[in-house]
């Protein structure tokens, strides 16, 4: 089904990406210091789903396509990092839904269809996501095999490892939403949260 010496070589590389910080990540930290990482799962089902199609499509041809019109990243990219940006200052001034709460007040949750958009929409919109897939993971294709099985082999253990490492980076900032809560730091960690924020949507706008 697949070549054993490409997938050897294979999982190291993209283990490496995947872990990488990213905007994904910095997305899935900031979520789990304000939302937990049982809910930012939802950003992870989002982000994967995004991630499975740009790897298909790219392998496909069809990310050639797409980066001679820009216009279509564009729009993406205003809009999440629009959003993005205006969460960020809310968190900056804690207030909103993904700011952290005092002591005693119960937080306030993103819904789950929201949490899973921007997960698609932060993996989709990324521009280099598109050309690192289409570069980098055609040269992992035996084209002595079976096309399908190899890519869908393929694209699963991206997703694991991708899920691995967005799940790393959440309890990540889980923990530092603890620390920083038992310490009575709570505006610190909002502001780290919303400099996460900004940084993701600054990213994408200069992706």
């Amino acid at each position: 089904m697949v070549n054993l010496t490409l997938l050897g070589a294979f999982i190291p590389t993209f283990l490496f990406v995947s872990i990488t910080p990213g905007m994904c990540m910095t997305l899935a930290m900031t979520l789990g210091m304000s939302q937990g990482v049982r809910r930012t799962f939802w950003m992870m089902w989002g982000e994967m789903l995004g991630v499975g199609l740009v790897a298909m499509l790219a392998v496909l041809g069809v990310a050639a396509l797409m980066l001679q019109f820009p216009t279509v990243f564009q729009w993406f990219k205003l809009v999440g990092a629009g959003y993005l940006a205006y969460i960020g200052l809310q968190m900056w001034r804690a207030k909103g839904k993904l700011a952290v709460p005092q002591l005693g007040m119960l937080p306030a949750f993103l819904p789950r269809r929201t949490l899973f958009s921007q997960g698609f929409i932060t993996a989709v919109s990324n521009p280099k996501g598109w050309a690192f897939h289409m570069a980098l993971l055609p040269p992992f294709i035996d084209s002595q095999l079976a096309f399908w099985p190899q890519l869908l082999v393929l694209i699963s253990i991206i997703l694991l490892l991708e899920f691995l490492s967005m799940l790393l980076y959440a309890g990540g900032g889980k923990a530092l939403a603890v620390f920083l809560t038992r310490a009575n730091r709570l505006q610190y960690l909002n502001r780290i949260g919303a400099s996460l924020m900004f940084g993701v949507a600054l990213w994408m706008l200069l992706g």
